[in-house]
């Protein structure tokens, strides 16, 4: 497992205290409130860092075109968890996914509008574009170890100069639990999509996301919100970037016209460290924590993302895991406390077992 994981409830605290010790200031924590659906309302620019004119075309999987993709079935009457489980320091299994194209198409911003988005660098399905849907996504292919790991994952591009700089080999997506009461998280629903961060956003608000673990990393230097300018040129050493979604479903969309607000990071309980999710986002699903690394190395000064300036990182998932797989891995390693790898075994409690077999199937 990675030398700096952690969870998201020690993130959150120990590097709210770091940056404010460092003189960054806090970490806002705060929920963001959904968007009122109104009668007729159209499909809204709100995924800034692309050219944003208004979307005349919609998805499938939204035949009126609202923007709002209702969960089918929802899910109701669940009030957040403020249980205190036996303390666990992991609870979490990797899904490792290697790059397998890129293409300026985003389906969960501009469905059906190829060539619309910035340049993406897609990991997972090998069949993801601006027409994919989650009954397109069930039936591709994927770069993941485990075959029934379908989703999409997608990223800006990066570039040293005019020349792409593309992860290697399987990257490192933590699936954990965002809330203290780690018992609580239940796989994602199918067809659950969402944008994480906002490539508009400006340097101060990447360095306060609520999803910035440690910026840009080269070598022994971290926290930084540029590229770094002293990342040394040797073989081993990449340039990446964590980077973590919010895990709070409201259990009513799949998807909202902003694509982030039917989603929220969990906040503290009142009068506790305890990290649970907010009333208005309740239902506890799997954190995703992106861990990537770019081979690239030395001199930085020529690296841009597609979508911008190094602030401007944010990336997109689109749910299409086969149901009784992410099951078994999230009850077994998330609720289980356990840090397993893309199998679901964690090594130093073996007696615990594995979730899937040596193929990263269901036995």
């Amino acid at each position: 497992m990675a030398r700096r994981s952690k969870i998201v409830s020690t993130t959150l605290i120990t590097g709210a205290l770091l940056l404010t010790s460092l003189g960054l200031g806090g970490i806002a924590m705060s929920a963001e409130t959904p968007p009122a659906k109104s009668a007729g309302a159209g499909v809204t620019a709100a995924h800034a860092g692309h050219t944003m004119a208004a979307s005349s075309a919609s998805s499938a999987e939204d035949p009126d075109g609202d923007g709002y993709i209702p969960a089918n079935p929802p899910v109701t009457g669940v009030t957040p968890s403020t249980k205190e489980p036996p303390h666990r320091y992991f609870h979490e299994f990797q899904a490792n996914c290697s790059v397998s194209h890129t293409k300026a198409d985003d389906p969960i911003v501009y469905p059906q509008q190829p060539g619309a988005s910035h340049d993406h660098t897609f990991m997972g399905n090998t069949t993801t574009d601006a027409a994919s849907t989650t009954a397109s996504l069930e039936a591709g292919r994927t770069t993941c170890k485990a075959p029934g790991d379908k989703s999409g994952y997608w990223m800006p591009t990066l570039s040293s100069g005019d020349k792409p700089v593309l992860p290697i080999g399987p990257q490192t997506i933590y699936y954990k639990a965002g809330v203290t009461d780690y018992t609580s998280v239940r796989p994602f629903p199918r067809g659950l999509r969402f944008v994480v961060g906002d490539p508009m956003q400006s340097a101060e608000e990447f360095r306060h996301h609520p999803g910035f673990v440690e910026g840009w990393e080269c070598g022994d230097s971290f926290f930084n919100i540029e590229f770094p300018k002293d990342c040394p040129s040797r073989p081993e050493v990449q340039l990446n970037i964590r980077f973590q979604a919010p895990s709070c479903w409201d259990g009513k969309y799949l998807d909202t016209p902003d694509h982030r607000s039917h989603m929220a990071y969990p906040v503290v309980n009142p009068g506790t460290n305890n990290n649970v999710c907010p009333a208005d986002h309740p239902v506890a699903l799997p954190m995703i924590e992106f861990k990537m690394a770019f081979p690239v190395n030395g001199d930085l000064s020529k690296a841009r993302l597609a979508s911008g300036p190094s602030w401007s990182f944010h990336y997109d998932f689109f749910n299409a895991w086969d149901a009784p797989t992410l099951k078994a891995l999230v009850d077994h390693c998330v609720v289980g406390a356990l840090q397993c790898d893309a199998r679901g075994y964690d090594q130093t409690h073996p007696e615990a077992g594995a979730a899937l077999d040596e193929n990263y199937e269901l036995p």
